[in-house]
């Protein structure tokens, strides 16, 4: 696999961190548990996390990440009516109830999780693979903490 392939795996995996770290970053904003704010605060800060080493490694292989993932370029589009993963003014003041914000969460780390997946399928350098194997295990234990929220909510 060259540079050039292994750098379009990660920029996909930036976007789809982006994607999570502002979708928990709305969530947070718009649950009223203070346990689920915090919760979702913590894996907002994660994905912060995961893109800032994924960026690394794609500068590390020469390639070059662009800031500001556009809506053209978003890995999945959703339906506008979605909270609290939209990120228009709108959905600022929007309130959902908990089970709605939880399960909206659900659906897109089980996106991420399937996302990681597919770019671990790859044959990915060995200190690459380790860096999104890492990743992944994170994302998927989010992924069953916020399964676990979804059936006590």
């Amino acid at each position: 696999m060259n540079n050039n392939e292994v750098i379009a795996i990660l920029e996909g995996l930036v976007r789809t961190c982006k994607k999570g770290q502002d979708g928990f970053r709305n969530a947070s904003e718009s649950i009223q548990n203070s346990e689920f704010r915090r919760l979702f605060n913590i894996f907002s800060q994660q994905r912060a996390q995961f893109i800032s080493e994924l960026k690394t490694e794609v500068h590390r292989l020469g390639g070059d990440v662009e800031e500001e993932v556009g809506e053209t370029q978003q890995v999945r589009t959703l339906p506008s009516n979605t909270l609290p993963f939209r990120t228009s003014t709108a959905t600022k003041s929007a309130m959902r109830d908990e089970a709605s914000i939880i399960a909206e969460c659900q659906r897109e780390e089980e996106s991420a999780v399937n996302d990681y997946q597919e770019g671990l399928k790859a044959d990915l350098p060995l200190d690459v693979q380790y860096v999104v194997k890492r990743q992944y295990m994170d994302i998927k234990d989010a992924f069953d903490r916020i399964r676990i929220l979804q059936r006590a909510a």
